[in-house]
């Protein structure tokens, strides 16, 4: 059986830079990856349009000046292509891949508490021991997948943007997508430029902004030289990146003003459009404001008012995840473009042919299934994490329970990374992933030169943590909407509002000064 230090779960941008971080820092540290190279969501995510959401230049490390000032960034926004040989080159660079095991799946973490250590199985049947166990699974790394009745009936290709096959072909061919979130609406974008006839099936309409995307070749060099305090002011910075626009509260500007102020935003695109806007999510007026202000926008993309209409949301703006788009709503003016709400013609099933919508059956030679994640506790609930006869799962049955989304009360030297209860995906993913690995590091560090061996989440901080979550969430318009941070995607799952809205500049200060304190709130033995 090997031992390890410390055993990773997961080679995206968090395992990564946590397998370098306590590699330099001379701990015995292995990482297990179910892929077949780095890259985590972005090796997994190969559907047509894949792309962040953040600005490239932001979307990246941070932790070593060489590498962010020697990699050159081609867009605005960078697509899955590109970051992904991001993710391959800092894995070359540093020399990752000696300390990565791939194409293997965590299956089991059992608690050993007479050794003090984890022994984890793959899916293989080996085992491996370690006295700490970091979780950098992914906050959108386990796939929902609904079933539709016939779905085994269908005799066409059944894709999930969530696996995509290499060689899809979508040319001249009848497609059918069934989502508009993120994937769903980056997916419908390009392939509705090739497909023969491309139909979409939207449940709930999202608010998109426009990325304005394109090349920055211009502009990198004086990004480089003033990276320090980019970086500096994304730390402290609410999502965890910094906007070209000052923050302004809606409430203090006056209705002559607040087109022009929304016209600025717009013009900058992204999801600092609602960022900037300090009270979108606290005040209703407000919200309301500027969800008007985006639908009299989608309507002015979209030629056809029946089609137009469909596509206005109804939701508090950003109380769902933002998208950004290049493109999306013009998509609808084209011949070759069909939109259903299936709030008026559900569907039924899946057919031989294709889609029993309503009473009308729709034929098809492909069907894209764009049906997002099941979210923040989805990949840590798919191991089996056991203490004696608790599993974190049946724990979280009714809602995760963290202290600062780090740790969990009855599960000892088992860290998270961006876990439920921190920041995570309502920020910059890679800022809030440095302060967690770099936390964590610390945390490891402390207990080495201590002598200690055990690090535990105490049961009164986490109760207090998880309060002061939802005290939070509750302050917001957030928990109104229907949406994955809630798990109202996952049928089933009892809907919690899972992320820390506090913003990340807060959290960082909390987290800071929990360690300072000599890790209040942690018990260590």
């Amino acid at each position: 059986m090997t031992e390890h230090d410390v055993l990773v779960i997961g080679a995206g941008f968090a395992g990564m830079y946590q397998l370098h971080l306590l590699r330099e820092r001379g701990f015995d540290v292995h990482v297990i990856e179910a892929g077949g190279d780095v890259g985590g969501t972005w090796f997994w995510n190969r559907y047509p349009g894949a792309r962040c959401d953040i600005e490239s230049v932001e979307y990246s490390y941070s932790f070593d000046e060489e590498l962010q000032r020697e990699w050159t960034w081609t867009e605005r926004y960078a697509a899955q292509p590109e970051l992904l040989s991001y993710a391959r080159h800092v894995a070359d660079r540093f020399d990752l891949r000696k300390d990565i095991t791939f194409n293997q799946r965590v299956r089991t973490l059992d608690w050993n508490e007479r050794e003090t250590h984890w022994v984890v199985t793959t899916g293989d049947g080996a085992t491996r021991t370690a006295r700490h166990v970091i979780a950098a699974t992914g906050c959108l790394s386990v796939p929902s997948r609904p079933s539709f009745p016939g779905m085994d009936e269908f005799r066409g290709e059944l894709l999930w943007t969530s696996d995509w096959p290499a060689d899809a072909n979508l040319a001249g061919k009848r497609v059918a997508v069934i989502g508009t979130g993120s994937s769903g609406l980056q997916t419908i974008t390009v392939v509705a430029r090739d497909a023969g006839a491309l139909t979409v099936f939207q449940r709930t309409p999202c608010y998109a902004v426009p990325a304005h995307n394109g090349p920055i070749a211009d502009v990198l060099p004086a990004i480089k030289q003033h990276y320090p305090d980019l970086r500096a002011g994304s730390r402290m910075a609410p999502s965890g990146y910094q906007c070209g626009v000052e923050t302004t509260a809606l409430s203090e500007i006056t209705p002559d003003e607040t087109r022009p102020a929304l016209d600025k935003r717009w013009e900058l695109g992204g999801l600092c459009f609602a960022d900037s806007l300090a009270d979108v999510l606290t005040d209703p007026a407000a919200n309301a404001r500027v969800s008007e202000y985006v639908r009299t926008r989608i309507k002015e993309k979209v030629a056809d008012p029946q089609v137009a209409a469909k596509l206005l949301p109804t939701f508090p703006i950003a109380a769902k995840r933002m998208c950004v788009d290049t493109g999306y709503y013009e998509v609808y003016n084209q011949p070759n473009v069909t939109l259903i709400d299936i709030n008026e013609a559900p569907i039924r099933r899946l057919t031989e042919r294709g889609i029993l919508a309503g009473e009308t059956e729709h034929e098809f030679d492909v069907i894209i299934m764009a049906t997002g994640f099941d979210a923040m506790t989805g990949a840590l609930n798919a191991v089996e994490i056991r203490n004696g006869d608790r599993t974190l799962s049946e724990k979280w049955a009714h809602g995760p329970r963290t202290y600062l989304g780090l740790m969990s009360a009855g599960f000892p030297n088992l860290f998270t990374i961006c876990g439920p209860q921190s920041p995570s995906v309502l920020s910059n993913m890679i800022t809030s992933i440095e302060q967690h690995v770099e936390w964590i590091g610390d945390a490891l560090d402390h207990l080495r030169e201590e002598g200690l061996t055990r690090i535990e989440a105490g049961v009164e901080s986490e109760d207090n943590w998880v309060t002061t979550t939802n005290d939070l969430a509750n302050l917001t318009l957030m928990p109104q909407a229907a949406s994955w941070y809630m798990g109202a995607n996952i049928p089933g799952k009892e809907r919690v509002f899972m992320p820390f809205v506090g913003g990340v500049g807060l959290y960082r200060q909390v987290a800071e000064g929990v360690a300072a304190s000599g890790y209040h709130g942690f018990e260590l033995e």
